[in-house]
């Protein structure tokens, strides 16, 4: 992988960069990223972390918020202000809603 990032930013021209390398235009940004903001869930059920080993890891050990319990046993899990999809606290499996990060989290 290496080998190909190196021809493809340095040797390699692109037609949509006028026949330039990515190297050769590629300007940093001016502002710094400084991670994610802390996150409240005010108005939510509860907000726990996920570790690497759940069954969630896709989101690492950022907070999983199970926002509201949308029928017995089966919670609605949202990040920031998005719904993610229907945790279901008996099969202990996660559904994910088609595109998560279409729909704003539903009003209260």
């Amino acid at each position: 992988m290496n080998k190909f990032t190196e021809v493809f930013n340095n040797e390699r021209p692109h037609e949509a960069l006028n026949m330039k390398c990515p190297a050769e235009v590629y300007q940093p940004s001016t502002r710094s990223y400084t991670g994610l903001p802390d996150i409240d869930y005010p108005f939510h059920d509860k907000t726990i972390v996920v570790t690497h080993c759940a069954a969630a890891s896709v989101w690492g050990t950022r907070k999983i918020n199970f926002s509201k319990e949308v029928h017995e046993d089966i919670w609605l899990v949202s990040f920031m202000d998005y719904d993610l999809g229907y945790f279901d606290l008996e099969t202990r499996v996660l559904e994910p809603l088609e595109n998560p990060f279409g729909p704003k989290v539903l009003p209260m």
